[in-house]
């Protein structure tokens, strides 16, 4: 099925099927995230989107937008069934008092609720709702079988919903209580346990009993409720269909069990850290503690389908009243920001740790021997290594020798010099091996071995090391008319040496914060480590530098037509080649793939550039595209498919979900950036831009360029998105802007893996240089195939 922009938008046209029978999340089904079993749709309560603070965004499958289900208001919680959506509000003369509910049979909005009574723990099961009143007096429940009682009066906590049933635990006695048709069944199961939380799924429940022992009952016809051992604390649980997630209280990373394939345990996410989960069908989705992104995936262990999906950032609970609220465990930090300054988020508590048997005494002598052999073994090692480590430090940095020598280097970027906690590691991939390529992506065999290809050349000039005072005369004293960009961490001038060459000196600003001073400095080094092994057509020039006192400046190839943004986006080249011509486009767009093809198959080891976009390709005289501004660059993993985990960094816009969401850095993150930069190229639009175009460019709300051009490519309307200062498209560009369209389509996609490798973009590309050039027609289908977004 198709999707087109405005069917998405509009969100009174959209078949919402949101959440099931199985949705939960940690401490009880009312949370901040929902998932559809049937549709996959996940809804949440975010912090902010431009909308009203902790409004409900919704996305589709597969989608790389998401949208906001009115009324455009402030919701405490959310919660889902089978055939509904509910939120909470939590503003307006009564909050807490109203609930909104979406229905599949009736898309118009429906005030459920309204009464004295405020409530809290919205929760949602198959075909019911059920919520506790705010003082905690009673439960309530609406709509049904009729197997629902109105209301239940007494003390509770740890309210859930499933499939014909709701439980909560009984506030003194600590049992299990549940009502509806199924209800007795998991109550009974639960019977002589006293529970500290529980949490429901389409047919069974989890918790923690009273000593921290996670437990679970009822239906266990995939592993769901097979418990893992005792000894593991978890703070958060999401059951689905037939599977259960948690989180775990050491790493807080997650541990699911059950569902397709074995039903035994598996970690879908590696190590990624999470706040809460939710779950519908066999979907579970957690917000990350990292940035509160929403990462989501299949309970299948043997074809685990992971991706980042494209909302604002969620709120990693429920915001309560900070009067009204105990916070027992301490307020979740900045949760009032989070909460815009209405409430707090209360910090989940830990759960009891689980009694683990004492060893017996001579147990306990025979380990306590052991640990000293092993303490001592350890520092033994380490002092070796550490001296080891100081002897190759001290000969790489010229510590040991005076002499400094930037040529055919191998750089290594400490975690220290890019501002990381940790430095990066090397991870097994998260999902499991990509299926079949899309067709679009054929190769080209003889082309691609006909392609000059330039790998690390030991035959480059050695970097020259400039004075401070001859580039401070090459600029006029850095004079501000000379002044022609900035690029990562330095202000770029236009200069000319004595010898008579133009060229570009990148300096680093003074700064008086100390991250500040090492960030400029690791860009310093790493821009100057990689370009001085570097050569390639379409990789910026490295001429030289200057490293005199607290001064750090680097000296490039005049790159005289300026950055690709500045075309684009700018007012200063109207008439340009660039903005006139489709096939000056697609050629540079084939320049800047063809430089970073380079990178990451040519170079050894390969490198990730890590900030691709619009600003960073240059153009020479001669309208030849190179890639610039390594400051951010990294050497890659070791093997394909390999990722390094580490700190996001990049430019806004530009950046790959994937690495954002989940700090997973691939070759593939500097594909997501081509894709961003192509359909920059395709639109005119800027990566980010407003959605109404004003003079003063302040109109409407924020937009990316993959949001706005995506639906319309993938719905075959190409040319519905085109910046028409290029003029019209001929027969044959018609065919080349369309390949390079639906090639942007795929380097955009959610997951990495969906993404083209550079050598596939470069014949994409190749090919549809060839389209605007040829002058028979079309290429042959042999060569490419566009692939069905059906």
């Amino acid at each position: 099925m198709t999707l087109r922009l405005a069917e998405a938008v509009t969100i009174t046209a959209l078949l919402l099927i949101i959440a099931g029978p199985e949705t939960t999340a940690a401490l009880g089904s009312a949370s901040t995230i929902a998932v559809s079993p049937s549709s996959s749709t996940v809804c949440a309560v975010v912090a902010a989107a431009g909308d009203s603070p902790r409004s409900i965004r919704c996305t589709l499958p597969n989608s790389t937008f998401s949208f906001p289900i009115l009324p455009n208001a402030s919701f405490q919680s959310l919660s889902g069934g089978d055939r509904f959506l509910c939120g909470l509000r939590s503003a307006g003369p009564e909050p807490g008092s109203t609930f909104f509910c979406w229905t599949s049979d009736n898309l118009i909005r429906k005030r459920v609720y309204s009464g004295p009574v405020t409530l809290s723990d919205l929760t949602v099961g198959a075909d019911h709702v059920a919520a506790f009143d705010a003082n905690g007096s009673a439960v309530r429940f609406w709509r049904g079988d009729g197997s629902f009682p109105a209301a239940v009066t007494g003390i509770y906590r740890s309210l859930t919903s499933g499939n014909g049933f709701t439980c909560g635990i009984d506030g003194v006695s600590k049992a299990v209580r549940c009502w509806g048709r199924s209800g007795g069944r998991i109550e009974t199961a639960f019977a002589n346990t006293s529970m500290s939380y529980i949490s429901a799924g389409g047919s069974h429940v989890c918790g923690l009993d009273a000593a921290g022992a996670l437990v679970c009952r009822g239906d266990n016809s995939s592993g769901q409720s097979n418990a893992p051992n005792a000894g593991l604390g978890f703070s958060g649980l999401a059951l689905g269909g037939a599977h259960t997630c948690a989180i775990r209280e050491s790493d807080k990373s997650v541990l699911c069990w059950g569902g397709a394939g074995t039903g035994g345990e598996f970690k879908p996410v590696n190590d990624t850290q999470f706040e809460l989960l939710a779950a519908g069908g066999d979907m579970t989705c957690g917000v990350t503690t990292l940035n509160f992104s929403v990462v989501c995936w299949r309970a299948d262990p043997s074809n685990l389908s992971v991706r980042v999906l494209p909302l604002p950032k969620v709120l990693p609970g429920i915001c309560v009243k900070q009067e009204e609220s105990k916070c027992s465990c301490g307020v979740f930090p900045d949760s009032a920001s989070l909460c815009s300054g209405s409430g707090v988020i209360c910090s989940s508590c830990p759960s009891p740790s689980p009694k683990v048997p004492s060893p017996a005494p001579a147990q306990a002598a025979k380990k306590s021997t052991s640990k000293l052999r092993l303490v001592s073994a350890i520092v033994g090692g380490v002092g070796i290594f550490v001296g080891v480590c100081s002897i190759i430090y001290c000969l790489w940095t010229g510590l040991c020798r005076q002499k400094k020598v930037y040529n055919s280097v191998q750089p290594t970027i400490t975690a220290a010099g890019n501002g990381l906690p940790n430095p990066p590691v090397r991870r097994s991939p998260m999902n499991s091996p990509s299926g079949s390529r899309s067709r679009i992506f054929g190769r080209q065999g003889s082309r691609v071995m006909r392609r000059q290809r330039s790998g690390p050349s030991s035959f480059k000039d050695r970097a020259e090391q400039f004075s401070l005072s001859e580039l401070a005369a090459a600029t006029e004293n850095f004079k501000p008319e000379n002044k022609i960009g900035a690029g990562s961490f330095g202000t770029v001038y236009k200069g000319k040496l004595p010898d008579g060459r133009e060229v570009a000196i990148k300096r680093s600003g003074s700064e008086t914060k100390t991250r500040k001073i090492q960030d400029k400095e690791s860009a310093f080094q790493s821009e100057l480590a990689f370009l001085s092994r570097l050569h390639h057509k379409h990789l910026v020039g490295l001429v030289g530098f200057c490293d005199e006192e607290e001064e750090r400046l680097l000296v490039y190839d005049y790159m005289k037509n300026g950055a690709l943004y500045d075309h684009l986006h700018s007012s200063k080249h109207p008439d340009s080649r660039v903005v006139k011509s489709w096939k000056t486009r697609i050629r540079v767009l084939l320049d800047a793939s063809r430089g970073i093809e380079y990178l990451h198959n040519y170079a050894v080891p390969p490198i990730i550039h890590r900030d691709i976009k619009s600003s960073n390709i240059l153009l020479d005289a001669n309208w030849v595209a190179r890639v610039s501004d390594f400051g951010l660059s990294l050497m890659g993993p070791d093997s394909k498919g390999d990722h390094l985990t580490m700190r996001a960094a990049g430019t806004v816009g530009y950046m790959d979900p994937e690495y954002y969401g989940l700090h997973h850095l691939t070759e593939k993150s500097d594909v997501y950036g081509l894709g961003v930069v192509m359909l920059e190229v395709l639109t005119g639009k800027r990566a980010i831009f407003r959605s109404r175009d004003t003079e003063d460019g302040h109109g409407g709300d924020p937009v990316s360029v993959v949001d706005y051009a995506v639906p319309s490519i993938v719905a075959g309307e190409v040319a519905k998105v085109l910046d028409e200062r290029a003029g019209a498209v001929g027969p044959s560009e018609a065919e080349a802007v369309e390949l390079v369209a639906y090639t942007a389509v795929h380097c955009v996609s959610l997951e990495g893996k969906e993404r083209p490798s550079m050598t596939d973009i470069v014949s994409n590309l190749e090919s549809a240089l060839a389209l605007c050039e040829d002058s028979h027609g079309s290429i042959s289908s042999a060569s490419f195939s566009l692939a069905s977004f059906d």
